[in-house]
């Protein structure tokens, strides 16, 4: 029997329950290969307003810091990581990540911005990382906030070169607003929606109370990727 994994993503139990159940209905001359079901996609949502309309000079991973200053953007410390897959749970090696959200006072990188007068001069805004063959990515941010109509998050795009792959959000698990908000609301039922959280966990051995989040992708097959299967 295969031990307990306790860092089992939501995705992998999810994808995994599915296909569970997806067997118990099936007869058995057809059950061959049932566990090798692809994973459920990640949820795309919309874009939104906000995406930079011009970008920082700065567009590293490290949302806290821009370029070689030294005061660090204000906020809870989140070291945001994941594994970006395709359906059938296979890493993504060079896709590029973009991530971009609000600062601790709920204004974004762009010249549209609400609470433009208090944004936070330190703090990036927005960052890219591209994966290795392990098709993970990492960031260095803060953990989001809320501002008005909308629950804390955190947006994405993943790209393959210039072509967008997947448009989405990543929300915080359990927040209160989540119930009200509309963008989340729109992206399906509750298991899709389930899929659009992340948990921001204290690291029990920062002494400066730094969050981890952990967050995987799952990329759906383009129409000519299918037709080849």
């Amino acid at each position: 029997m295969t031990p307990f994994d306790p860092f089992l993503s939501r995705r992998g139990f999810l994808g995994g329950a599915l296909a569970v159940g997806a067997t118990a209905l099936t007869p058995w001359f057809t059950r061959r290969g049932a566990f090798a079901a692809e994973l459920m996609k990640t949820p795309s949502v919309t874009e939104g307003p906000f995406y930079p309309d011009k970008l920082p000079l700065d567009t590293d991973n490290d949302l806290l810091i821009i370029n070689d200053t030294i005061s660090p953007a204000v906020g809870d410390i989140t070291h945001l990581m994941g594994v970006i897959k395709d359906p059938d749970g296979a890493p993504m090696k060079g896709v590029t990540i973009e991530i971009w959200q609000v600062d601790n006072g709920g204004a974004y990188i762009h010249s549209g911005t609400g609470n433009k007068t208090k944004q936070d001069k330190h703090f990036q805004g927005f960052g890219r990382f591209t994966t290795d063959k392990t098709g993970a990515y990492y960031f260095r941010t803060i953990k989001p906030v809320p501002y008005p109509g909308r629950t804390p998050h955190i947006h994405y795009k993943v790209k393959r070169g210039n072509k967008e792959l997947l448009c989405s959000q990543i929300m915080i698990s359990g927040h209160e607003q989540n119930a009200r908000d509309g963008v989340l609301r729109g992206a399906g039922g509750l298991l899709e929606q389930e899929l659009m959280m992340a948990e921001f966990k204290p690291i029990q051995e920062s002494k400066i109370g730094e969050l981890e989040a952990k967050f995987d992708i799952v990329i759906g097959k383009t129409p000519d990727e299918s037709r080849r299967r």
